[in-house]
C-alpha cells in the first residue's frame, strides 16, 4: 500500500558521541536507568537488610565465614562478564544484519526504478511500478513489526491486499506478474527481464532475512539462565560486602545490579531490531524514503 502521507515516522535517537555531558546527565525514555529504577530500589532496601542483621542484630564478628564469600564473587565475576560479552555482541549481530538488509531494499528499490525508467515508455506501467515499488518496503515494515491492517486498496489501482495473507509475498507475486505481462507484450525484452529480475527476487530474499532474525530469538534457556545468574550474583552480593563496607555497600550492590542489569536489557532491546523501541531500526523512515526516491526517478 502507498499512503497519503506517512504518520509518526520512528526515528533513532539522534545524538553528538562527542558529548560526554549530555550522555551523563540526560536520561532519554529509553534510558535502562529509568526502567531500572522499581528494582533498585528493592535492590537497596535488600542490602539495607542484609547489612542491618549482620551489623546490628546478628553482630557477627569480620572472622566470620561469610566474608569469604566475596571470594565466590570474585571468581564468577570474570564468567558473567564472558556471558554478557556474549549477549551483547550477539544482539548487535542482529541489529546490525537488520540494518544492512533494509539498507539492500533501499538501493535496490532505487535501482529498479532507475532500470524501469529507462524501459518502460507508457505512462500507466510507469504509475504501476512507482506505486507498487514503495509499497514493498511499507508493508514489509509492517509484516515485521506485526501491525495488523484491514483489508487494503493500493492507492490509484485495483489491487487488494488480503492481511490474513502474507503480505510482502503478495506485493512481490504483483511485481513479477506485471513484468511478465510487460515481457509477453513486447514492452520490455527476454534481457531486459533478466536484468531486473535480480532486483525483484532480491525483496524475497530480504524479507526473508529479515523474517529469520525476527523468529528466532536467542534461546530461552540461553537467555532465562543469564537473568538468573544476575540475580543470585546480586542477592549475595551484600552478605560479604557488609563486612569490608558496612553500609556502604548499598550503593555498591545498586551500582552493580545497575551495569549488570543495562547490558541484558540493551540486549534484549536490539536483538529484535523490527520494533518501536527507540533504539531499533527506522524502518518506517526508510520506507518513506524509498517512496520518495522511487517517485523521483519514476
Amino acid at each position: 500500500m502507498i499512503y497519503r502521507h506517512i504518520e509518526n515516522l520512528k526515528i533513532m535517537v539522534q545524538y553528538n558521541p562527542k558529548d560526554w555531558i549530555t550522555f551523563i546527565f540526560r536520561f532519554h525514555k529509553s534510558d535502562t536507568f529509568r526502567q531500572l529504577i522499581p528494582m533498585m530500589i528493592f535492590i537497596g532496601l535488600y542490602a539495607y537488610g542484609v547489612a542491618y542483621l549482620e551489623m546490628e542484630y546478628w553482630q557477627l564478628s569480620e572472622k566470620h565465614n561469610l566474608k569469604n564469600l566475596t571470594l565466590m564473587h570474585g571468581t564468577l565475576s570474570f564468567v558473567i562478564s564472558l556471558l554478557l560479552v556474549f549477549r551483547t555482541n550477539t544482539a548487535y549481530d542482529r541489529w546490525w544484519e537488520g540494518r544492512k538488509h533494509w539498507g539492500a531494499l533501499v538501493n535496490n528499490s532505487r535501482n529498479l526504478a532507475l532500470k524501469l525508467s529507462a524501459y518502460l515508455k507508457d505512462e500507466h506501467d510507469r504509475n504501476y511500478y512507482r506505486k507498487l515499488i514503495p509499497s514493498y518496503a511499507s508493508i514489509l515494515q509492517k509484516h515485521l513489526a506485526d501491525e495488523e491492517t484491514a483489508l487494503m486498496l493500493i492507492e490509484g489501482l485495483d489491487l487488494e491486499i488480503d492481511d490474513h495473507k502474507h503480505r510482502p509475498n503478495q506485493i512481490a507475486k504483483m511485481l513479477f506478474q506485471k513484468a511478465n505481462d510487460l515481457y509477453v507484450s513486447g514492452k520490455i525484452s527476454g534481457d531486459q527481464l533478466i536484468v531486473i529480475n535480480a532486483e525483484l527476487q532480491s525483496f524475497t530474499d530480504i524479507c526473508g532475512a529479515c523474517e529469520r532474525i525476527k523468529n528466532t530469538p536467542i534461546p530461552y534457556s540461553y537467555s532465562s539462565f543469564i537473568k538468573k545468574f544476575i540475580f543470585f550474583y546480586i542477592m549475595t552480593l551484600p552478605f560479604g560486602y557488609v563486612f569490608s563496607l558496612g553500609y556502604y555497600a548499598i550503593p555498591v550492590v545498586i551500582f552493580i545490579f545497575y551495569v549488570l542489569a543495562s547490558l541484558e536489557l540493551i540486549a534484549e532491546e536490539i536483538e529484535d531490531p523490527f520494533g518501536n523501541d527507540a533504539n531499533d531500526l527506522p524502518t518506517k523512515k526508510m520506507a518513506a524514503n524509498i517512496k520518495k526516491h522511487v517517485e523521483e526517478i519514476l
